[in-house]
């Protein structure tokens, strides 16, 4: 194909994308200065953490609320998931137990928002 031709021909590269099963959700984060949100992201950073164990590290007593403050904030559903996991509580009975994590998107939108936020590149 001639170098001319190829400029004539219209890319749809972009005009007749079609979102998959598999693909990811963009999220933007759009930042806190909260030192209760940041003691939440830090942990979140390094591993799930359970609903009771996300409230002794930010020091609430209502994890749920301050994961939905964080998902306002643009992390979302799809940067910040429950996973209900099956566990016993101190009686025996069997419970499903919310464990919350940064999905990969989650994760890479709290990452370029510290590296904005440290001013690096």
């Amino acid at each position: 194909m001639k170098k001319s031709d190829r400029r004539q021909a219209k890319s749809d590269l972009f005009e007749n994308a079609d979102t998959k099963e598999n693909s990811t959700t963009p999220v933007k984060f759009s930042g806190t200065e909260n030192p209760r949100y940041l003691r939440a992201i830090h942990a979140l950073r390094v591993r799930p953490v359970p609903r009771e164990q996300l409230d002794r590290v930010a020091g609430c007593s209502n994890g749920p609320a301050l994961i939905a403050e964080l998902r306002a904030l643009g992390l979302g559903k799809a940067g910040l998931p429950c996973t209900m996991v099956p566990d016993r509580d101190r009686d025996g009975c069997a419970i499903r137990r919310g464990v919350y994590s940064l999905s990969v998107t989650g994760r890479r939108a709290v990452n370029a928002w510290l590296r904005k936020r440290k001013g690096g590149a």
